[in-house]
């Protein structure tokens, strides 16, 4: 892959315009094998060639190869959805008993230097911009604290000229005094910078393809870092070469074909599982929400009930990997996801800037869908036999 200089735009946001496939020159460049085995075997993907037959070898297979995965997200197995979850939901007690996970995001920035159409911190989109000052941080998490979470995930908009590695990591070392977990869902970076973050506190990252399709990929991201692809799709394999305990996988669904968005970032999250197999690996299932400037802004062929399939396949493809629903779902969706497939679950969400200590200080990224208290979905996961789990780590 050519090298490519970073051209500045007239915004001053150092925005990237090149092909989406071209490194600018202070990237770190990983291994090109997994993602070119990714690309390949997902492009090559003929969902509507599988069967019903297809379907159910794959849902009672011993062991599931990525054609069987495949096989679980087609339109064929659609009509087995509630075997699929029955299996799914023997999986999950198998590995996670009837434990179920509870953290909360705290945005601490939304400048963002990307031209993403779907998001709501676009470079261009006019919303308020925020960013906490460290005590502020010190604050909203004290608050969070106060309701008895120990897990927390830390995110900036996608600027690292307004959220920098120092201000990421001071706001770790705040967060590592309230939390026994403390998650990232920041700019990709390269594996010095995430092993100064690690220094600092920091357990695991996450981050969003968007999607895996390329060609879609540069259309959606027309200005920014954020535009070159290679560079995204290492960044879990840069955070365990910093140290990272673990990394969490992602596509937006909604933004290209679903299936194979959800098919690529499965295949991804098991061949990095394979290459560094003492990795803690998770999946996120995020649908596309409405954004500020923005409220006709729709999944693409995606409901509720494809979103099941997806989260079910996920769990007989990876039995191990963690899964989270997220708070853009509906608590009704959410309610029944949990002790079938997902093991973890975000409460008391704000994903505005300073939304808890401060009042609110800068915009949203997105509309969310359940913003019930942590008290209230711990008392729905006992309802329902689970058991609501602060954290699974402690530190001596």
């Amino acid at each position: 892959m050519k090298n490519n200089t970073v051209n500045t735009d007239a915004a001053g946001t150092g925005a990237v315009n090149t092909d989406v496939m071209s490194y600018a020159d202070d990237m770190e460049r990983t291994d090109p094998d997994v993602m070119t085995g990714v690309l390949a075997v997902s492009r090559a993907m003929d969902f509507t060639a599988f069967t019903r037959a297809d379907a159910l070898r794959a849902l009672y297979a011993e062991r599931r190869e990525p054609e069987d995965f495949a096989a679980l997200l087609s339109p064929a197995a659609a009509p087995l959805l509630e075997e699929i979850a029955l299996r799914a939901r023997e999986e999950t007690r198998a590995r996670f008993g009837n434990s179920v996970s509870l953290f909360t995001p705290l945005y601490i920035s939304n400048y963002c230097e990307n031209g993403c159409v779907y998001c709501g911190f676009n470079c261009r989109n006019n919303i308020g911009r925020a960013r906490l000052q460290q005590e502020e941080i010190e604050s909203e998490m004290r608050e969070i604290a106060r309701a008895g979470l120990e897990e927390i995930l830390i995110l900036t908009g996608e600027s690292r000229r307004m959220s920098d590695i120092e201000y990421i990591g001071a706001a770790c070392e705040k967060a590592r005094d309230c939390f026994r977990t403390v998650g990232l869902e920041v700019y990709p970076m390269n594996s010095a910078d995430y092993a100064a973050l690690r220094e600092k506190g920091a357990d695991f990252v996450t981050v969003f393809q968007e999607t895996y399709d390329a060609e879609r990929y540069g259309a959606l991201h027309p200005l920014g870092r954020k535009r070159v692809f290679p560079y995204r799709f290492g960044a879990q394999e840069r955070a365990l070469l910093g140290g990272m305990r673990g990394v969490g996988f992602a596509a937006l669904l909604g933004l290209s074909d679903f299936r194979r968005d959800a098919f690529a970032t499965g295949l991804h999250a098991r061949l990095i599982q394979r290459k560094y197999p003492h990795a803690e690996i998770s999946l996120s299932c995020p649908r596309l929400r409405p954004i500020a400037g923005n409220d006709k802004i729709k999944p693409k062929d995606v409901g509720e009930t494809e979103l099941f399939q997806i989260i079910c396949a996920y769990r007989l493809f990876l039995p191990f990997a963690g899964i989270t629903i997220s708070s853009r779902e509906s608590a009704r969706f959410r309610d029944n996801v949990v002790g079938i497939a997902a093991t973890k679950i975000s409460a008391g969400v704000d994903v505005g800037i300073g939304g808890r200590a401060g009042g609110g200080k800068g915009g949203e990224q997105f509309e969310i869908n359940d913003g019930r208290s942590v008290s209230e979905i711990r008392d729905m996961l006992l309802s329902r036999g689970l058991q609501p789990v602060m954290s699974e780590y402690v530190y001596v």
